[in-house]
């Protein structure tokens, strides 16, 4: 008899890491219309009226406000464009990424 054949097979589990989720931020400012933020939420996040109205009153009462969560490169993207749609409208207003803690 072999050794092979009394000898357990060792199995390994490989477990993918899930990726790293990013905050998308808004940040106010007193020059960007409030109508503009909310057609631009809508659009680039697809939010309702309601959840665009919330999020740009959040921000503007308290200065920040987290628009959505997603993994890194979608979080990076969808701030650019947004920041990107409101330089070409001729409007300061800026979103952000950081990590979720």
């Amino acid at each position: 008899m072999s050794d092979a054949a009394t000898t357990p097979i060792a199995r390994t589990r490989v477990r993918t890491q899930r990726p790293r989720l990013h905050k998308v931020i808004l940040l106010n400012d007193d020059y960007t219309p409030r109508d503009f933020v909310v057609t631009l939420l809508k659009a680039e996040f697809h939010m309702s009226e309601d959840e665009a109205l919330r999020v740009m009153l959040t921000a503007h009462m308290k200065g920040v406000c987290v628009v959505a969560v997603y993994v890194q490169e979608v979080a990076e993207t969808k701030a650019s464009r947004a920041t990107e749609a409101a330089r070409n409208k001729g409007y300061p207003l800026l979103f952000t990424t950081e990590p979720e803690e």
